[in-house]
């Protein structure tokens, strides 16, 4: 923004000091006679507008895409976030399940007769063991899920940001344009 403000005013500087003489007279020593040369006030300003101009524009273009850039990073870490807090939240309701299959599990075990005490122990391990897979499967998909909206994001993030350097060196080059034009 410095940049751009320092510009602008030395613009306005240098068309001001040119609008005030029509012409600029500058003399030239030669083993003859002096000669005048007369450069028209237009001929400098009308450069240095184009290239003020073209960097007014640059500017503007490179902040409307980091502007873009910077809503497309923040959609992305809030979606990023949702998805972990989503993750996390399926797996604790799946670690709750498997707490409840154990504490269900261990009450038959103690609600048992002696005599059928070890076909209840066998018949408690194979629901505690179905819970835990069940638990760890619903865990794995839940991280699954959120690590591939993570990866979106980031990926959402990157092209945000190679678009942004793609209109800065567009820009760069309309300054290089306008400045070379004479």
């Amino acid at each position: 923004m410095n940049k751009l403000i320092l510009t602008l005013i030395a613009g306005f500087v240098a068309t001001s000091a040119f609008a005030q003489t029509a012409s600029t007279t500058t003399t030239v020593k030669t083993t003859t006679a002096p000669v005048a040369v007369t450069v028209p006030a237009t001929a400098m300003t009308s450069d240095t507008k184009a290239v003020v101009k073209a960097e007014a524009s640059a500017e503007k273009d490179v902040a409307k895409a980091e502007a873009k850039e910077m809503k497309v990073v923040a959609k992305a870490d809030e979606k990023a976030t949702k998805a972990v807090a989503d993750a996390q939240e399926k797996k604790a309701k799946a670690h709750a399940k498997a707490v409840k299959a154990h504490a269900k599990a261990a009450e038959k075990i103690t609600k048992a007769d002696p005599e059928d005490r070890a076909k209840a122990i066998a018949k408690a391990e194979e629901n505690v063991s179905e819970a835990n897979l069940k638990a760890e499967k619903t865990m794995i998909k839940a991280d699954e899920k959120a690590l591939k909206v993570q990866v979106g994001a980031a990926a959402d993030k990157a092209q945000a940001s190679a678009k942004t350097e793609q209109v800065r060196a567009e820009a760069m080059a309309d300054v290089h344009k306008a400045a070379a034009k004479k």
